[in-house]
């Protein structure tokens, strides 16, 4: 088993890069936050690695921190979830939203990652309930309904189905309308 790679990154594409180490050129599939977290063409890097061998193929997977590692392996262990539906997860939300999606059964942002049905979606709550914890404390008291409308909104706006979600619930705090909701969560696409 290949637990990580060091070396000269030489190419990152959308969901792929290449490592060169010893005149070797590894090519690792990614989730989108790795692919951020990685530093620039031709620069020494470090990827996590998971090694998937099939009787067609090996794949390396490749992750930027032991955390979404974790997250990888959790995710792959849930019937139905294989290594690329597992990277797609990890590409759609960030890690801290995906616990958090986790911990708090959140279907809706769970299918707003793009390829992941509801009944996927719902096993990963159920298989994956007890096993993820936050510490983010977020307010109960926040009305579910506005960040639903002011997230139709945001889409309607142009923004993505994913971002307008996450925006939407970023800037909702108890009290807050759905206009209201819709104009911090602008204003602070601006910034």
């Amino acid at each position: 088993m290949i637990n990580y790679i060091e070396g000269r990154l030489v190419e990152k594409n959308e969901a792929v890069v290449v490592v060169d180490f010893g005149g070797l050129g590894y090519e690792i599939n990614v989730s989108s936050n790795t692919i951020n977290a990685l530093p620039y063409l031709n620069e020494v890097c470090k990827i996590l690695t998971y090694m998937q061998v099939k009787e067609d193929g090996i794949a390396l997977f490749g992750f930027a921190n032991r955390e979404e590692k974790e997250m990888f392996m959790k995710l792959i262990s849930i019937s139905g979830i294989g290594p690329k539906v597992a990277i797609g997860i990890l590409s759609g939300l960030s890690l801290s939203d995906l616990i958090i999606a986790i911990s708090k059964q959140d279907i809706k942002m769970l299918c707003t990652i793009k390829g992941l049905g509801k009944k996927t979606a719902e096993r990963v709550l159920l298989e994956l309930k007890d096993q993820v914890f936050t510490t983010n404390a977020e307010p109960t008291t926040i009305n579910q309904t506005a960040i639903d409308e002011a997230t139709e909104a945001l889409i309607s706006l142009g923004v993505g189905k994913n971002e307008a979600y996450r925006l939407a619930r970023d800037n909702a705090t108890e009290g807050l309308s759905v206009e209201e909701i819709i104009t911090k969560a602008l204003r602070g696409m601006g910034n």
